[in-house]
Parts: C-alpha cells; sequence; structure tokens
C-alpha cells in the first residue's frame, strides 16, 4: 500500500471518530437532558404530591392545631427536612409576638432535647431568631449554616442535636402572618428557591384554613357571648348553670350561687344621655363587676341592663353574700360617660344550690324573684332568695294591672300638706302628694305603690297628671283666698318624669294651659335625680327656671349630699328630711346636723323648709335655729282639697295662725 493510500486511510478515520465523538455527546446530552426532565418532572410531582397532601389534611382537619400538624409532617416527608415546629401568633401590650406550640414533626433522639426544649421556652418578638424574622418580613427565610448566624439564637441547644441548616415560612391571612413553620436538618443545605416558592404557596394554602377555622370561631364566639360586653350571653350562661346543677345533683358537696344583677334607674340614663351613653354604662359597669370576680366565676351579660354570675364551688352562702357586697361597693365610684360624671347602682338577687332537684331555670328564677325584692326594699343592696318570694312576685303583677286600671278609671286623688312660716305662723304653701283611692274605705298611700308605677313606667302618666291636678287647684285658690305672696304649691318629681327629653316641655304645656302663674310652682326633686347626671340637671333646672318655675331639693342629706355640684345647681330651697327633724328629739347630733344644713342653705342662699315637724318640740327647736318654714303631722296631715280649703278660710279669718 502506497503512502497516499496510507494517508488517506488515516484521514477517513479520523473523520468517522470525530463524527463518532459528536455522536457520542449528543447522546450523552440528549440523555443528561432526558435524565435532567425526568428529574423536573419527579420534582414536580413530589412538589404536587406534597401540595395536594397538604391540602387534604387541611380540609379535612377539625381545628387549624390538625391542620398544622399535618402540615409539618408533610413537608418533613417529602424534603430533607428532619424536624419541624409551628408557632402561633399572639398579641399584646407591645404588639404581635410567636408564642411556640407542642406542634411538632420530630426525632425521638435524646441529643434532640435540650433542642425541643429551648424552643418550646422561647417566645419571638418581630426580626429576633429565625421566626421572628419571618413575622417581621412575612416572607420565608433559609438559613444555609445555623453554626454561622448570629441572629439564630438556639445555636447551642441544635448544635447539639446535629442540627445544620433550617427554613421558615409564615402562613399568611392576606398580609397578616397568623403563625409561623420552621423545618430543620441535619445535613448543610443550599438555598432551594424552589422549595422557598412552594413554601409560600403552603403557607397561603394553611392561611385559608387560617381565615375558615377564625370563621368558625367568630360564629361559634358571636352565638355564645354578648357582643356589646364581650361577656358570656344568656345562651352561654344557662349551658354552664346547667352543668353545675347537674354536678350539684351527683355530688351534694358541690354548693354554687347565681346572683342576677340590675342596675338601678338605667333607663335614665338612656333617656338624658341616649342610647350609646348608656352602652357605654353597660360596658364600664361589666369592667367593673368583673374585677371583682374570682378566675373560676361566670359573669354574663343577660340582655338590656342584666347581668348575672354564676359562683362555683362556694362553701356556703356567706360566700354569695360576701361577694354581692363586693360588687354593690364597685358602684359606689362615679362613672365618666360621654366626658361627664355619673353615679350608679345595681340590686342584686341571691340564690343558692340547695341539692333538692331544682332546675337551672328555676335558679335563675329565684335570682331574679330575690334581686326584684332588693329593689322594691329601697335599691342598691341585695337579697337572698326566700319561697315566699314568689307570692310577693305574683301580688307584684297584679299591683302593675290594677295600677293601670286605677290610672284608665281616675282612681287616684291629690292630698295637700301645708307649708308653715314659722316666723308668721301661716300657710305660706301646699306639698301635693298623691294617693290611690283603691275603694270607698282603702285609700292607698304612694309607699304601697309608686315604686312599681316607676318601675313600669306608669309613674310618667301619673306624675304629669299630679302637676296638671294641683296646678289647677291652685288658681282656684288664688281666686278664693288672694293674698301677697301668693301661695305656692311644691309638687314631687319623678326620676324617670325629670329624663324625659320633653319634660320642659311637658311643664310649660301645663302651665300654660292652666294659666297658673309659674312662680308659684316649685318642683321637688331628690338628690339622687339631680346626681345621675350633673351636666343634663343643670341644663333641665336651667331651663325650668326659665320658664319661672321654682326648684326644690327633696330629702336633702339622705342621698349623695355632693355639695361640689349643689352650688352649680339653679335651686331655691333645700328639704330638710324627716328623719333627721327625728332626731331632735334624741340628742344634740340632730340639733347640729340641722343647723349645719341650714347654715349650707344660707351660704348659698336658699330658703330651707323641714319636713317632718311633728311636735311643739320640733317646731321650738327650729324656729330657735332660724329655720323659715315647716311642715308636719304638728299641723296638719296630708288632706284633701276640701279640708285644706278649709284651713285656708280659717286662716283667712285669723290671720297668721293655724290650727294644729
Amino acid at each position: 500500500m502506497t503512502m497516499d493510500h496510507i494517508e488517506q486511510a488515516e484521514a477517513e478515520t479520523w473523520k468517522l471518530q470525530r463524527r463518532l465523538d459528536r455522536e457520542r455527546r449528543a447522546r450523552l446530552e440528549a440523555e443528561s437532558i432526558a435524565e435532567q426532565g425526568f428529574r423536573d418532572l419527579f420534582e414536580k410531582n413530589q412538589q404536587l404530591l406534597m401540595l395536594e397532601a397538604i391540602a387534604d389534611a387541611a380540609n379535612q382537619a377539625d381545628s387549624i392545631t390538625d391542620a398544622l400538624q399535618s402540615a409539618l409532617r408533610t413537608v418533613c416527608r417529602f424534603t430533607d427536612w428532619q424536624v419541624g415546629h409551628a408557632y402561633i401568633v399572639e398579641e399584646s401590650k407591645e404588639g404581635p409576638y410567636l408564642a411556640p406550640t407542642s406542634i411538632w414533626d420530630r426525632v425521638e433522639e435524646e441529643s434532640f432535647h435540650d433542642f425541643y426544649l429551648s424552643t418550646e421556652t422561647l417566645e419571638f418578638r418581630p426580626g429576633a431568631g429565625l421566626p421572628g424574622r419571618v413575622l417581621a418580613s412575612a416572607e420565608p427565610v433559609w438559613i444555609r449554616d445555623l453554626a454561622l448566624d448570629s441572629n439564630f439564637l438556639r445555636t447551642a441547644t441544635s448544635g447539639r442535636a446535629g442540627l445544620k441548616s433550617a427554613a421558615a415560612f409564615p402562613i399568611l391571612l392576606g398580609t397578616e402572618v397568623t403563625a409561623v413553620l420552621e423545618f430543620f436538618s441535619n445535613r448543610v443545605l443550599e438555598l432551594d428557591e424552589t422549595l422557598m416558592r412552594l413554601m409560600a404557596k403552603i403557607g397561603t394554602q394553611l392561611g385559608r384554613v387560617v381565615e375558615r377555622n377564625r370563621a368558625q370561631e367568630q360564629l361559634i364566639h358571636h352565638a355564645f357571648h354578648d357582643p356589646l360586653t364581650r361577656l358570656p350571653n344568656r345562651a352561654l350562661f344557662a349551658d354552664r348553670l346547667a352543668h353545675a346543677v347537674a354536678r350539684s345533683h351527683r355530688h351534694g358537696e358541690d354548693k354554687f350561687a347565681v346572683l342576677f344583677i340590675d342596675l338601678d334607674r338605667f333607663k335614665l340614663v338612656n333617656d338624658s344621655l341616649g342610647h350609646p351613653a348608656g352602652d357605654d354604662l353597660i360596658v364600664q359597669v361589666a369592667e367593673r363587676l368583673r374585677a371583682c370576680l374570682r378566675e373560676e366565676d361566670t359573669l354574663a351579660r343577660m340582655g338590656g341592663d342584666e347581668y348575672t354570675v354564676l359562683l362555683d364551688s362556694i362553701e356556703d352562702v356567706n360566700d354569695a353574700m360576701r361577694i354581692a357586697e363586693r360588687l354593690i361597693s364597685a358602684f359606689q365610684e362615679h362613672f365618666v360617660i360621654a366626658g361627664e360624671e355619673l353615679f350608679a347602682s345595681a340590686s342584686i338577687g341571691i340564690a343558692t344550690s340547695t341539692g333538692g332537684g331544682e332546675t337551672a331555670p328555676e335558679i335563675l328564677r329565684h335570682a331574679d324573684l330575690a334581686m326584684y325584692r332588693a329593689k322594691s326594699l329601697g335599691k342598691g343592696r341585695f337579697e337572698l332568695y326566700d319561697p315566699g318570694m314568689h307570692e310577693l312576685a305574683a301580688s307584684r303583677l297584679a299591683l302593675e294591672n290594677r295600677l293601670r286600671r286605677a290610672l284608665h278609671e281616675n282612681e287616684f286623688v291629690v292630698h295637700y300638706q301645708p307649708i308653715i312660716s314659722l316666723s308668721e305662723g301661716g300657710i305660706v304653701g301646699v306639698e301635693a302628694l298623691v294617693r290611690w283611692r283603691k275603694s270607698e274605705t282603702e285609700l292607698v298611700y304612694p309607699d304601697g305603690f309608686i315604686s312599681v308605677a316607676e318601675e313600669t313606667g306608669l309613674i310618667l302618666f301619673l306624675g304629669m297628671w299630679v302637676l296638671r291636678e294641683a296646678c289647677s287647684t291652685m288658681v282656684r285658690w288664688h281666686k278664693e283666698f288672694p293674698r301677697t305672696p301668693e301661695l305656692t304649691v311644691s309638687i314631687n318629681v319623678s326620676a324617670l318624669q325629670f329624663a324625659q327629653n320633653d319634660f320642659v316641655q311637658q311643664v310649660s304645656k301645663v302651665l300654660r294651659e292652666t294659666g297658673i302663674r309659674p312662680e308659684t310652682v316649685s318642683l321637688e326633686i331628690t338628690e339622687s335625680v339631680s346626681m345621675t347626671n350633673s351636666e343634663h340637671t343643670m341644663t333641665v333646672l336651667a331651663r325650668l327656671r326659665a320658664l319661672g318655675v321654682r326648684i326644690s331639693i327633696d330629702d336633702f342629706g339622705t342621698g349623695y349630699s355632693s355639695l361640689a355640684y349643689l352650688h352649680r345647681f339653679q335651686l331655691d330651697t333645700l328639704k330638710i328630711d324627716r328623719s333627721f327633724v327625728a332626731q331632735l328629739d334624741d340628742s344634740k347630733e340632730g340639733l347640729h346636723v340641722v343647723q349645719s344644713i341650714m347654715d349650707l342653705a344660707q351660704n348659698l342662699g336658699l330658703n330651707v323648709v323641714a319636713e317632718g315637724a311633728e311636735n311643739a318640740r320640733h317646731v321650738a327647736q327650729l324656729t330657735a335655729m332660724g329655720c323659715e318654714f315647716a311642715q308636719g303631722f304638728y299641723y296638719s296631715r296630708p288632706v284633701e282639697a276640701g279640708a285644706l280649703s278649709a284651713l285656708l278660710e280659717e286662716q283667712g279669718q285669723q290671720p297668721n295662725s293655724i290650727v294644729a
């Protein structure tokens, strides 16, 4: 073979080798591409499987705890992470923080013990540690080497557990971080962007579970809690009371008590300040009551201005009474409503378990009856239930119905008690007092019906009727017994009347229609009315004074007696309560009290009327102290208009005198 042939063969061989190399490289590249494709396909398939597994578990989970537990387990199964842990976002005064939980997917080895312990005892603020960085950024965080991360905070215990890398991602509800899941590996893992994106998707997916769980919890909470005070409502209280009754039936020694609390004169607040102010008072009262109770006690709002308390595990009724006293005392300090100081009180009824087979509704009814008994005895107090209260409740209902009929059938009459000038000895005015002519032979005094009239609102109609009747009668007396100065008529105003928004207009209408001169009319309000809402009181008093009528504080010294407010009111007269006048017979203290009230009135430029002048000694002592006016049985009991006319006629024949 020639040299040329050899060279030609070598060239062909070289070309063939190059072609084989190219084909081999192409084949290897194709195989690599195919392998990468298969690998990518496998990874994507694994990711889809993980997402599907987490989604399925989340949809089947009964709670967010179950959903988080399943997510930790699934992520660890599909990835290189060996340990997973969940944090829940909690709120504090300083802001949100991450609280550790007992939700784990973990390795049960001794070397991990310290790491688990440190994790479950640490809370993380935004930016602190791995979880805190996720809380602050609302994005996943990857730590390649825990030993080199100065902000990991658990380096020592994680090192002893052999953990090298970590990652954490947020569970998001919108942009709000509600939880954080963290994972750890015993190998150093490079940042995996694909896994980070997958974690973000998982966080969003679990966020929907959180949203669903929150919605369910809110529905349950709203069903069993009062939206205004956030206290347990009637339904939840009934459930807890039923459980207490069941325990008491099973174990006779498990004693409990129910307290039924009702605010006194709450309608005054709504009528005078409006319903938003009433709601504010309801909330503030709830806060005060809660502060008086034990952690294990249940305070509920039953509706309106009614609250109930379930006292579990008491020794005896004395425990319930002590707590009731504490609750009553909570009302001693004023409330601030709409920027104004306001005083309130409450009446409380107590019913205790007896082990006698009562049902929950029966015990609640017993406490309710006791509460009404407390109200009927003067409000601002508590009463224990006794079986006789059923009869009282029935008689109260009958009385309410009878009062309505009495109003319709005009069975009420006005009696008049003379007010005497101690210096001149003659009648200068009268106080109008309502009576109920229940039958030809039965005359009912206010103590027998006024409290029910106030509780039912009937006092509004009765009070305006008394005002009109007294003014009409006084107009007739002005014509029959002309004198200078003219006789005056004092008329009591109930708290409910005074709180009405159109009370001044009602008074103005009566003055106009009866034709009475306003300066001869004195409206009497009690200290408790004046102190319920001082700003409202000042406004109404100013408008009444603008009509020309006079204003008296009745039963002075028996209410709040706040001198800080008294000097701000536009008043004409202080009426000393009969209880102080009665003390003139007993001690020097009575003298000092009456003298102090008169000195106060003189300093304020007010007239003084002493009520309850029952004997000549009272009159002599009051006169000696410089008291200007008095009324009482010594001069005359309250009498019908005809009898009072006779007294006025007798006085006309004998000026400056009156028969005692």
